[in-house]
């Protein structure tokens, strides 16, 4: 327990959070903010990989205005791939009728406008190792949520940990130790990131895991 964990989002926050379409259980998501809220104090953006509708955004973004920092969201929003037709998590109310594929951008935005919380996020639409290679900057907060294939769960590690500022934070959604409960990709990842030497584990609620930087380093 640390105490960041102390810190909860407003009830009209929270409401809003219930209400947007996603898969992020609120106890996670109590745990993500808590994290968000710590780290964004250090003054630099926070980023999430892995958007879909909006969801754990709205926290994230939340956290972020208290601290007056922005919020950056990667998203091809074409879904990952658990979410394409025939899979488990597919939605066909975010298939565009027009082209037959995924698009839950118009979802996200509907969320940031109906959570009043627009102005405070950058929707970055493209592919995560594309634009994880244009960025220069440092981040106060990571959290990879993004498709949970060994090739894209790594790809987002290695695209974005590097720009974690000293004392930031890196949270992992989705790790299962046991592979009954779910797929390995991001239970790899984190295990990746602790041998590495450069990330301490601080929380772990459920299947998420918040790491602090605490040496150099992926």
């Amino acid at each position: 327990m640390t105490a960041e964990s102390v810190v909860a989002p407003e009830p009209e926050v929270l409401a809003a959070f219930e209400a947007a379409k996603g898969f992020m259980p609120l106890r996670e998501g109590l745990a993500l903010y808590a994290a968000a809220a710590g780290a964004a104090a250090l003054g630099f953006p926070l980023l999430e990989v892995g958007t879909y509708c909006g969801r754990s955004t709205i926290l994230l973004a939340d956290a972020a205005r208290a601290a007056g920092v922005t919020v950056l969201t990667v998203d091809h929003h074409r879904g990952s791939e658990e979410q394409q037709p025939g899979w488990e998590y597919h939605d066909p109310t975010v298939v565009d009728p027009e082209i037959g594929l995924m698009d839950t951008l118009p979802s996200f935005r509907r969320t940031l406008y109906r959570a009043g919380l627009e102005e405070h996020v950058v929707a970055l639409v493209g592919r995560s190792p594309q634009v994880a290679a244009v960025w220069g900057g440092r981040l106060g907060l990571v959290f990879i949520d993004g498709g949970h294939t060994d090739e894209h769960a790594n790809g987002d590690y290695e695209g974005w940990a590097p720009h974690v500022a000293d004392g930031g934070l890196l949270v992992i959604h989705d790790v299962f130790p046991d592979p009954a409960d779910g797929g390995q990709a991001p239970y790899r990842v984190h295990q990746r990131a602790l041998s590495s030497g450069a990330f301490t584990e601080i929380s772990v609620t459920d299947s998420l895991r918040v790491l602090r930087r605490t040496g150099p380093g992926i």
